[in-house]
């Protein structure tokens, strides 16, 4: 099947975010890492707004499809036992650079938030009720620590190791095989 030209040009605002973080989304730097002049972007988005907006749903996208491959099965179908561990497997394994730093710059917009709340929602939904629900408190923590683990990553600037990386993602879902 073949890729869309929009598709190709979100690919490309990934790739130039992956390396060069978020404020690098300018039109022409999107423009030439996509291999178009400026014309040819204004033709697929009428703004950077827009384009940001379409950056945003990609990731969260994408992110979701790695979610739904790490479970085997859609959120709805999963437990919460099966969501929470696709979600500690692609936050300490799969996750890239620009979707973690687009989910960051995306929390402080409702509209660029929208799309991660929503695989949010789906996938590891907030901590409602878990003061009262031990099962609940478990995997809300487990939550934080996969989500951590990132952040720890994201500000000491040291990525850990494969292999540690796989081991603290059981270590996370460990014992919550209950719901």
């Amino acid at each position: 099947m073949r890729t869309s030209k929009r598709t190709q040009i979100l690919d490309a605002a990934a790739r130039l975010v992956q390396r060069e973080g978020v404020k690098s989304v300018t039109f022409d730097a999107v423009a030439a890492e996509a291999g178009l002049t400026k014309g040819g972007l204004l033709y697929h988005f009428a703004g950077r707004e827009e384009l940001v907006r379409a950056i945003h749903q990609h990731l969260a996208d994408r992110w979701e499809a790695d979610l739904v491959a790490a479970a085997g099965k859609p959120a709805a179908e999963a437990s919460p036992a099966e969501r929470l561990a696709a979600y500690a497997r692609v936050t300490t394994q799969s996750a890239t650079r620009a979707e973690l730093l687009f989910m960051v710059e995306g929390s402080t917009t409702p509209e660029h938030a929208a799309p991660w709340d929503a695989v949010m929602e789906r996938w590891a939904p907030p901590a409602a009720g878990a003061a009262s629900d031990p099962e609940a408190l478990d995997r809300f923590v487990a939550r934080l620590a996969a989500d951590g683990l990132w952040l720890y990553e994201s500000v000491t600037g040291q990525r850990l190791d494969a292999g540690l990386r796989r081991a603290l993602a059981e270590r996370i879902t460990s014992g919550r095989e209950r719901g």
